[in-house]
Formats: C-alpha cells, structure tokens, sequence
C-alpha cells in the first residue's frame, strides 16, 4: 500500500497544502512548529480517523478558520480517495472513502494500517503499564476487526458495570444484584477473549522484535515481552480464575465503586538478556527497543493483513548515536514507502538519500521540493 498524494486545508498551522509523494523515503526537514509534525499528523488521521497529537478535532482548525478538511490516496490493489471534513461550528467530523460515508471506527481501523515511531514513545518502555496496553491493542485491532469490536465491547461492559457499582455503594436492592450478576458474567466473557487474543499475539510478536532489535544491535543483547496476567491470573483456566478474582474482590469494589478485577488491568514487560528493561536497562536501550517495537510492529501488520503499512517517524534520529542512526536508516529501506522528519538534513548525513528519495522543505506551513 502507497500513500501517494495528500493534502491539508486549514489543518493547524497549513492553509492550503498539496504534497505528491515518493514510493520511498519522504523527508521533511523545517524548525521547530514549522509544520512537519502536522504533515504526518494528517496522515495519521486518513488511516485512524484522529490525530495523534491532539485531544480533540476542534484543537487542529487552523486559528480564524471554521473547519478543516483533509484528503489523501492510498494505491493497494485498488485506489482509496479518503477525504476528512470537521465543522467546527457544528462540531462535526466525516470520513469519506471514495465519496462514500463511513461512520463507524471499526469500519476504518486496520483498512489502512499505520505505524508511528515519535520521542513520545518513551511511555511504552518506561511509562505506566495503560501506556503498554495502548501499544499492543493498537496493534492487535489494526490486525484484527475481531478484536477490535470484543474491546469495544469490554470497554462498554466496564463503563456499565462501574456505574452499577456506584449505584450498590448507595443503595443494595436485590435487582441491581442481578443487574451486576448479568454484567459480570458478560465482563468475563468478553475479558476472556481478549486474554486469549493477547496471549497469541505475544507470543507470534516476540519473534518480530528479535528480529527488529537483532537487525540494529546485533546479537550481543536478546529482547523479550512477557505477558503480566491481572492478580495472579494465568493462562489455563482463565474463565474459572476470573470468576473466583471477581468474587475475592467483590467487597473491595462496592466499597470503592470500581472494577478491581479484568485485562484492563494487565501489563506487558518488555526484557533484555531476561533483565526487565524498566528496571534495569540504560536510556540507549530503551531507545532501541522503542526502535525495534515499532519495525516488529511494521512487519507484523504487513504478515498478518497482507498490506503494507503507511510507517511514520517523526523527530527519532536525534535522540539517537550515529551507530543506532546507520543502522536503522539502512533497515528503512526494507520498509520502503516512509515519512521523516527532521529538524536539518544537514546533520545527518549518515542518512544517504536516493534518487527516488524526496526531500520536502517545510517553514510556516509552506512546503517545497528540495
């Protein structure tokens, strides 16, 4: 799959931009809030429907404007015109594929894959395990509508759940009993799925980040994931062990209003030589697992949908020696189509540009060819 053109009214900092693209590698090179981010930004949200940076539609029209609208093609088996239009007055959102209209998430997730690698993604080895289970469910429902609807789906049953439970810490009628006896089971049902889904895509997973981190280090250090089960849970009897968790807990939750006991509560850990990399891994490691989590990521998708993902890398070699540097921008030519920024091309000269490479020039939300 090729993003092979965009464009961006009144997004942010860009009133009316229009980018053809290469096949290969896109670099867009400008200062700080010059609009480089924005670009790829955009392209995050032909293929997810949201931005990426923002918490909100309404925080990316451009200051004076009404609304904006986005627009890109997608080349596969066959050619995508997507189209975004927000209403700000309205405080409405459309996505348009080929002139027709699609309202659900689930209808467009996983259709045009995409993979980000941004400093941001600090988070995921170093931050709170939620962090960690955005990252692998991101992954998993870009590769799997199944699982995207069971944790939708398990999200909702939370939200209804926490909300009888709120109710019993007031008031504990027979009937919101039964109410909280009917989304348990349901909490269950859905969780267990979602294990089960978890636990086949470490252990496919764990081979591609081998192979990522193996590609930019060598073999002197061998990286892992392991699944970290909620409250002792394992994976033999998950449905009967889940029940047991939630009768344990059952006190603790009416007093607290909250639900104690699912996989939203799990946490992955991510291991070097099996030293678990929060605890012991040095800022260059982190990095490059980083790095290595977001190539895995990248050809994972493309094995398991069989597309070729759009992969986004924004303001990454800074933060890296020049021996991590030429490592990865080598292994980017196994990617392909890619989109880079960077503050000034000058000072990466290790990144050996091609002939069917383009260089994009981008300042106060203007952009030339370089």
């Amino acid at each position: 799959m090729i993003l092979t053109s965009i464009y961006l009214r009144n997004f942010r900092i860009h009133k009316d931009t229009k980018i053809k693209f290469s096949e290969n590698l896109n670099y867009f090179v400008g200062g700080n809030g010059q609009g480089k981010t924005t670009i790829l930004d955009s392209i995050y949200y032909l293929c997810t429907t949201k931005s990426h940076d923002t918490k909100t539609d309404s925080e990316s029209v451009r200051f004076n404007e009404e609304s904006f609208e986005l627009g890109g093609v997608f080349r596969g088996t066959s050619e995508n015109k997507i189209r975004i239009v927000y209403s700000l007055k309205d405080n409405k959102k459309e996505y348009l594929q080929d002139g027709k209209k699609i309202t659900r998430s689930v209808d467009i997730i996983g259709r045009f894959p995409v993979v980000l690698l941004t400093p941001a993604d600090h988070a995921i080895t170093q931050g709170y395990p939620g962090e960690r289970r955005k990252f692998i469910d991101s992954i998993i429902s870009q590769a799997s509508g199944t699982y995207l609807k069971i944790l939708l789906d398990y999200n909702k049953t939370l939200r209804q759940r926490s909300s009888l439970l709120c109710q019993m810490k007031e008031n504990r009628r027979n009937s919101l009993s039964d109410e909280l006896n009917a989304w348990t089971t349901k909490l269950v049902q859905s969780g267990k799925e979602i294990i089960e889904h978890r636990e086949k895509f470490v252990n496919e997973f764990n081979g591609f980040i081998k192979e990522s981190y193996e590609i930019i280090m060598g073999k002197e250090e061998v990286p892992a994931m392991r699944y970290f089960y909620f409250d002792g849970m394992s994976s033999s009897n998950i449905e009967g062990k889940f029940f047991e968790l939630l009768d344990q807990k059952k006190e603790e939750e009416l007093k607290r209003a909250a639900n104690l006991v699912g996989p939203h509560r799990d946490d992955f850990i991510f291991e070097i030589n099996k030293l678990n990399l929060k605890d012991f891994g040095s800022q260059g490691q982190h990095k490059t697992f980083q790095v290595a989590l977001r190539f895995a990521q990248f050809f994972y998708l493309k094995k398991t949908t069989g597309k070729t993902p759009v992969f986004l890398l924004d303001d990454v070699f800074g933060e890296l020696d020049k021996k991590r540097s030429i490592k990865i921008s080598e292994y980017l030519r196994e990617v392909g189509q890619a989109f880079i920024t960077l503050t000034d091309f000058a000072n990466f000269s290790f990144l050996k540009r091609q002939e069917n490479d383009m260089l994009f020039q981008i300042n106060n939300g203007t952009v030339d060819y370089a």
